[in-house]
């Protein structure tokens, strides 16, 4: 069975049966990807989760209101947009913090053959990427997020940020330009 139609099955199980277990299986399929997302925005662990899990118990609350669903992707990526920006006006009451982008720390062994250099260079050209792409102003972190983290299609971004798909084009455009000239 497709993607697709597997997911718009479970989708009908959850909202005409609220059954756990469909809602479970769509919650595997996305809850790494929604995860990211939220992260990637808020730079903690703990708020990530927090907020991962808040998503999903928003979206089964709508699912089992009987409202109607075009995509289960585009349902959580909304949410999880709307509780972002939640989540930052709270913040903004708040004293302000210096957060700092970390990439999680891998072992590296001095004694492998030159492999761990390669790894330090990786994991130094993935902490550039992300500084520069803080620098960016947020609609355009969002669009290449989803674009190249999350691997989205350009329907479905268009579907999340509530724009036409010829708006999210030049707007991956203009983002790409952009960080092409932070990045330099």
């Amino acid at each position: 069975m497709s993607g697709k139609l597997s997911e718009k099955l479970l989708l009908y199980r959850v909202q005409s049966k609220n059954d756990p277990e469909a809602y479970a299986k769509l919650y595997d399929e996305y809850v790494k990807r929604i995860y990211r997302f939220v992260y990637f925005k808020i730079s903690s662990h703990e708020e990530a989760e927090d907020i991962t899990s808040e998503v999903f118990l928003k979206a089964w609350n709508y699912l089992t209101d009987k409202k109607e669903v075009k995509s289960f992707a585009g349902l959580l990526y909304r949410i999880a947009r709307n509780l972002i920006i939640d989540h930052y006006r709270a913040r903004a009451t708040k004293p302000v913090t210096t957060s700092t982008i970390t990439i999680d720390e891998e072992t590296i062994e001095v004694g492998d053959g030159g492999a761990w250099t390669e790894k330090l260079q990786i994991k130094l050209e993935g902490e550039d990427v992300l500084k520069a792409l803080k620098k960016l102003k947020q609609e355009y972190q969002e669009v290449i997020t989803l674009r190249y983290v999350d691997e989205l299609d350009i329907d479905e971004i268009a579907e999340i940020v509530g724009k036409g798909k010829i708006a999210v084009r030049v707007t991956l455009h203009r983002a790409l330009k952009k960080l092409e000239e932070i990045a330099k």
